[in-house]
């Protein structure tokens, strides 16, 4: 089991930082602690993304982190317990934010917890459990989050730009309106709610140009992107059966090798989306659908 480290005390009146922190807890651990995290995060990550995405769809996602040493420190242990989370949390003053910015939590149960008033970017939260976890509105840019538990958790409105989520186990999660911008890859994520999400990339930045939603080899299935922005992102391989893209926009998606069988397409937009082997079985709503002229490789699509 992993050790954590307790915090060290503040001053004798109990007084938090405007970040949340008791005065000199969590010691940096190089240059700057959470500053150096969030910046080797993304340094690693953008790397990462440059190399994998010239790559052939199969190999991309675990391709993505072959390089990095997940039995480490920075992948394994935790700076603080649930109690001294929760401690935190009481402490904070109206309109404060407790800053956990590039911390480890990895392996922590954190389950129903309430953690709107958190900031989570870079963090270190893999193999944690957020069962039922409240995290509306939180930024967790660039936090990895491998083969962690958010069943039933809340994202509404959160930003997940960059954010490592493989083989994670996110069933019925909610992502509405919010930011997905993270790699899900062989995820389940049945039953989730990604409506009016955004997960298409930010092309009139070019330096973020490849940083999309990448759900690939996912469990999808009965989950709903109604309205959700999809302008290509990565399905391929992905189980979408029975999965609700009502109005959603998959322009340019890649579902090359999905399984779209009895999926809701009434109102989406295919135009350009790569259907090479991909199973387009029973749609739904298919007259209403816009592009269905224009799909890429529709001739090796497999159809009724």
């Amino acid at each position: 089991m992993a050790r954590t480290h307790r915090a060290t005390t503040g001053p004798a009146d109990g007084r938090f930082l405007a970040s949340g922190y008791p005065a000199r807890s969590f010691e940096p651990r190089g240059l700057t602690g959470a500053l150096a995290a969030v910046l080797w995060s993304i340094m690693i990550m953008s790397a990462l993304i440059a190399v994998t995405f010239a790559l052939p769809a199969h190999v991309r996602a675990q391709s993505m982190v072959d390089s990095l040493d997940l039995t480490s420190d920075e992948f394994t242990k935790a700076d603080m317990s649930r109690a001294e989370l929760e401690g935190a949390l009481a402490k904070l003053k109206d309109g404060e934010t407790l800053d956990l910015s590039g911390k480890r939590l990895n392996g922590l149960d954190l389950s129903g917890m309430d953690l709107t008033r958190t900031r989570l970017q870079a963090a270190r939260i893999n193999n944690a459990k957020f069962k039922d976890a409240k995290l509306d509105g939180v930024v967790l840019d660039a936090a990895w989050a491998i083969k962690s538990d958010f069943t039933n958790a809340s994202f509404i409105g959160a930003s997940l730009f960059q954010t490592q989520m493989l083989n994670a186990k996110i069933d019925g999660a909610n992502f509405a309106h919010a930011m997905v911008g993270a790699d899900m890859s062989r995820a389940s994520v049945t039953n989730a709610n990604f409506d009016n999400a955004i997960l298409a990339p930010d092309l009139t930045n070019q330096s973020m140009g490849l940083m999309r939603g990448v759900l690939m080899s996912a469990d999808l299935k009965g989950a709903t992107f109604k309205g959700a922005n999809l302008r290509r992102s990565a399905l391929e391989f992905a189980d979408l059966r029975g999965v609700d893209f009502e109005g959603a926009d998959l322009s340019g998606a890649e579902l090359a090798g999905a399984d779209l069988t009895s999926a809701n397409i009434a109102g989406a937009n295919l135009e350009g989306a790569d259907v090479d082997s991909a199973k387009l079985v029973d749609l739904k709503g298919a007259d209403s659908a816009k592009g269905m002229d224009k799909l890429k490789n529709a001739d090796k699509a497999i159809r009724n």
